[in-house]
């Protein structure tokens, strides 16, 4: 849901969007598919790369670690080693070969599960790297880093939403969704959504196994 507000924010700022998403083994495809379907709700073109972070696991996203219920206390379980700067870092050489110098992605600090790579100095930092490390960058034309979310509250990122007529049923949060997209309603991910709908006073469109 975070990225589908973020990619109607910045077709509303005016930007001609490119939707990326990265197929990294994650437990399930359904929200790959989610991302197709928002993709052509707001007209962007949407690339799907692969990357096998499961080969080296770590996470109960991308290895046989059951999904937790709640999330605890320190850094979940669910939390990819290297995912958002591996994400990112795929965004920025597919901007480079589209000759963009915005790069927009749906990361927040706040209602959020503790995960390092979602705090505004990790943005800070990747924007710096962007610019140093390519050649767009150190030709002078600067490369942003935009996370338009990474302040705002689950209920406001909802209400941002509507106001901009994202279709939330389309989305897919659920860290163990099935094939069809319907979410299990118990982990960390349903969780921060469910509650993210109920503090915005907006009926919840998700639909659960």
């Amino acid at each position: 849901m975070d990225s589908a507000v973020t990619l109607a924010l910045a077709r509303e700022q005016g930007f001609a969007c490119h939707a990326l998403s990265v197929a990294y083994g994650q437990r399930h495809a359904s929200e790959l598919a989610a991302a197709e379907r928002v993709a052509e709700q707001f007209g962007a073109e949407h690339k799907c790369v692969e990357v096998d972070l499961r080969s080296i696991g770590g996470s109960a996203l991308t290895a046989d670690i059951a999904v937790p219920e709640s999330a605890g206390s320190g850094i979940p379980v669910t939390y990819v080693p290297a995912r958002n700067t591996i994400m990112l870092a795929i965004a920025l050489g597919w901007a480079e070969v589209l000759g963009a110098h915005d790069i927009f992605c749906g990361v927040n600090a706040v209602d959020y599960s503790g995960y390092p790579d979602c705090r505004p100095e990790f943005i800070a930092a990747f924007e710096r790297l962007a610019n140093l490390a390519t050649k767009v960058g150190v030709e002078g034309n600067a490369l942003r880093i935009h996370a338009p979310l990474i302040r705002l509250s689950k209920a406001q990122i909802v209400r941002e939403g509507v106001r901009l007529g994202v279709d939330f049923a389309r989305t897919v949060s659920c860290y163990q969704a099935d094939d069809d997209g319907r979410a299990c309603g118990r982990c960390d991910a349903c969780r921060l959504r469910a509650q993210g709908f109920a503090d915005a006073g907006v009926a919840d469109p998700t639909r659960y196994a």
